[in-house]
């Protein structure tokens, strides 16, 4: 039995498309990553998929109960992280973990193992109100919450969004570490760099799903060259690269314009090319791929249909 089932959910709000024809299936101890730009349906999902949203059409499953008429079994099972702060700002963070325990009709000692290695970070600072404390501890806060009844399925949604590196680094650690208990954990981000660290992920772009495979399996499909390029005048550099016939796709990545190419391309011909447009300090290296990379690939590609 898969830990999370959707088939041909649509959702709008007014004339606006949120959601088109998802459909997947994750496995237990799978972590499932959804990734994809703000606005793009990641919430909207989620609500459905932990029973807070209706769908108009299609239907979901949750560790085997079905989203509308078993939503009581499911708010039992699972555990949600939404995307913004939403435990009680004036209670301490110990009154908070309590309180969520107390909901669930579970201790915090019942289940202390589950959370110890994250709430042993926090438990110094047991006694602050929770509007007190910095973006990574309302971050590990907010997982021992959602952690505490022991759930089948953990859903996060946009976990690190606006924590620090060192934070995201940890959180990450310790998905890992929750895997290894057969918690299945659904995570949706915009951060490309975490597309890497789950097991399986789906890119969606306006609320539709464009491609779901391993990291791995997607990069893989590229399938064409990829150069680096970099001059002194960026600006300059990129309209010139976008005017090159057989320049398939520039885009600007850090300090760097990623560039796809056609075969007859070479990278003399393309220096070349450049200075005589009046760049100087030109610089092309062959480079490897991102999933980042594959995203844009397929995203340019549903544009251009």
């Amino acid at each position: 039995m898969s830990a999370v089932s959707a088939e041909h959910i649509n959702k709008k709000y007014g004339q606006i498309t949120a959601l088109k024809d998802i459909s997947f299936e994750t496995q237990k101890g799978e972590i499932f990553g959804i990734i994809g730009p703000d606005g793009a349906g990641k919430t909207t999902l989620f609500r459905i998929l932990t029973t807070l949203l209706l769908a108009d059409s299609g239907k979901a499953t949750v560790d085997g109960n079905d989203v509308v008429q078993d939503y009581k079994e499911i708010r039992q099972k699972i555990g949600y992280m939404p995307g913004r702060f939403s435990l009680y700002q004036d209670l301490t963070v110990e009154e908070n973990l309590t309180f969520f325990a107390t909901i669930f009709n579970t201790t915090i000692q019942e289940n202390y193992a589950l959370i110890k290695d994250i709430y042993q970070q926090i438990e110094p600072f047991k006694d602050r109100r929770a509007g007190k404390l910095s973006g990574g501890m309302k971050q590990k806060l907010a997982l021992c919450c959602a952690l505490i009844h022991k759930p089948t399925v953990l859903f996060l949604d946009e976990p690190t969004t606006g924590v620090d590196p060192v934070s995201r680094k940890e959180f990450w650690e310790m998905l890992k570490k929750l895997k290894e208990q057969n918690i299945s954990i659904l995570v949706s981000t915009p951060y490309m760099d975490e597309a890497s660290l789950c097991d399986r992920i789906a890119f969606i772009q306006e609320g539709e799903f464009l491609e779901i495979n391993t990291p791995a399996g997607i990069i893989s499909e590229f399938g064409e060259k990829l150069w680096a390029v970099e001059g002194d005048d960026m600006y300059k550099l990129l309209l010139d690269l976008r005017s090159n016939p057989h320049i398939r796709s520039s885009y600007t990545f850090g300090e760097y314009h990623h560039i796809t190419v056609d075969d007859t391309l070479t990278m003399e011909a393309l220096k070349e090319y450049l200075t005589r447009k009046g760049n100087t300090q030109v610089q092309i290296r062959e480079i490897q791929p991102t999933v980042e990379d594959c995203f844009m690939k397929i995203t340019e590609r549903k544009q251009n249909g």
